[in-house]
């Protein structure tokens, strides 16, 4: 028969566990609401802070690589990621072009696979692949894009300059800039062959894909994933619609600057200066990224074909182009294209 005094030091046993356990569970809440203050841009201020982060971001890379795919469509190289089993790849718009294309799909173990190209939204960067080789493959989930905030954390997967079998797909850390319903922009890292790559929430689902990269390669832009999910039915059975890109199309008797994109850059980045040309004459050259036109920040050769022909011949304009890493302000006179400068 236990005695009184037995039975209280069991009774204050019982209480001092309940209260560890108790104590315990408070923290572990405590440090869950900490983290998703932080990962939703609330600045990290303590050594424990950044080592949650960490792991965070540690956890979401080995869940979300092996969702990323290289991608060769025609002579070109780009990035995907996988939103399905059955092997269904959200890529760039720009990446993917028209429809009925063949895609060589590289898993992240370099496994090589047949893919064809569905539809795009061409305005908005946004493209579809189907895996055509049967199997189940690893994805990732479709998140949303139009309540993100300026600073929340992000993660954006690519593959730079293409697969490489001696690397895994690099992984960058960002945060939001702006959120816009024709793009996200953020601060992540992007070079040519990230395109079509996924930009991730902290949760790892999908909010976007790498779509080009900016005048600044701290502000670069992603398709959002809304596009994918509003456009989908219409992807999937091959419709293409929107703009190109790549179409500069000056008109007879209107605008003309005279030059020609690079086909595998992102940005504004100059192929070819036509000879004589205006911009020729200002001192543009082939490997120039034009950032400004007229005052106007220019993120693709798109914005640029737009902002050229809202112009008149005889119209003199600054232009300031990126070359070497540093920025070169010119001035032009646009001429009137004849159908054969």
């Amino acid at each position: 028969m236990r005695t009184p005094l037995a039975l209280l030091a069991v009774c204050m046993l019982s209480l001092s566990i309940g209260t560890g356990v108790l104590a315990a569970q408070e923290a572990k809440a405590e440090e869950s609401t900490r983290l998703a203050k932080l990962l939703s841009g609330e600045p990290p201020e303590t050594i424990q802070d950044l080592k949650a982060m960490q792991e965070r971001f540690r956890s979401l890379a080995t869940k979300l690589v092996p969702c990323t795919v290289g991608l060769r469509v025609g002579g070109a190289q780009g990035s995907g990621v996988i939103i399905s089993k059955d092997g269904y790849v959200l890529t760039a718009g720009h990446v993917s072009g028209q429809a009925g294309r063949t895609v060589t799909v590289i898993l992240h173990n370099g496994k090589q696979l047949k893919g064809k190209t569905l539809g795009a939204d061409l305005e908005l960067d946004a493209g579809l692949i189907k895996i055509e080789d049967k199997g189940e493959w690893p994805y990732a989930e479709m998140g949303t894009s139009k309540d993100l905030g300026r600073g929340q954390w992000c993660v954006c997967i690519g593959h730079p300059g293409g697969y490489r079998p001696e690397r895994s797909a690099p992984v960058r850390v960002g945060r939001i800039l702006d959120n816009r319903a024709n793009g996200i922009r953020t601060d992540c890292m992007l070079v040519g062959g990230d395109s079509g790559g996924p930009l991730f929430d902290t949760q790892g689902k999908i909010i976007g894909i790498n779509s080009r990269i900016g005048a600044s390669a701290r502000s670069n832009l992603h398709a959002p994933i809304d596009a994918f999910t509003k456009g989908w039915d219409r992807m999937v059975k091959s419709e293409t619609w929107g703009g190109n890109q790549r179409s500069s199309g000056p008109t007879r008797g209107g605008p003309w600057l005279g030059v020609t994109s690079d086909p595998d850059a992102d940005n504004a980045k100059i192929g070819k200066v036509s000879e004589n040309s205006p911009a020729a004459k200002a001192g543009i050259k082939a490997g120039d990224i034009i950032t400004r036109f007229d005052g106007k920040n220019i993120n693709s050769f798109q914005d640029l074909s737009r902002l050229v022909k809202q112009k008149k011949p005889g119209d003199e304009v600054e232009v300031v182009v990126l070359r070497e890493d540093q920025s070169v302000k010119l001035k032009l006179k646009l001429e009137k294209y004849e159908g054969n400068n």
